[in-house]
């Protein structure tokens, strides 16, 4: 069986970008997070959409983030079976509040797992992944992906690992 066309070689942490939100992928490839706006009715919103999901209209742009966020929830990982998730555990899914208001998953990396805490302020870093599928992503291609450690640093040095 093929289950859905997804190989054993599989990278389940890698994206694909489309057209649409290329721009996002070359941002972040650029150290920069970007997010949308709608210009009808001023609101940001994540993850990225071709129209405003608060009140539909399709007049939206791209706005480059703050980097910061605060720490609405997260867990622990202690098991993924997914490649390579299994390498990372015990990891710590999370979601975060950006400044600019939307709310967006990501991984909180540079901080002891007992460290971290509602409402904590976090900035986002960038972790490129090299990509192990030359068809999906060319021949030694890379994607950076967003994620966030505690602002002004790790909660305590060589806590976590490294984005």
């Amino acid at each position: 069986m093929s289950g859905g066309g997804r190989t054993a070689s599989a990278r389940f942490d890698l994206p694909e970008p489309d057209a649409f939100t290329r721009p996002y992928w070359d941002a972040a490839a650029e150290g920069r997070l970007l997010l949308r706006r709608c210009t009808a009715c001023g609101r940001a919103h994540h993850y990225p959409r071709e129209f405003c999901p608060h009140c539909w209209s399709e007049d939206v742009r791209w706005e480059r983030a703050s980097g910061r966020a605060t720490l609405y929830t997260w867990s622990v990982v202690h098991r993924n079976d997914l490649p390579p998730f299994g390498e990372r555990v015990p990891y710590v899914a999370a979601v975060v509040d950006l400044a600019e208001g939307p709310r967006m998953m990501t991984e909180v990396v540079e901080c002891a797992h007992a460290d971290l805490r509602i409402g904590m302020e976090l900035e986002v870093a960038f972790r490129r992944e090299a990509a192990e599928t030359p068809a999906t992503t060319g021949a030694g291609a890379a994607e950076v992906v967003p994620v966030f450690r505690p602002r002004g640093g790790p909660c305590q040095p060589g806590a976590a690992r490294q984005p």
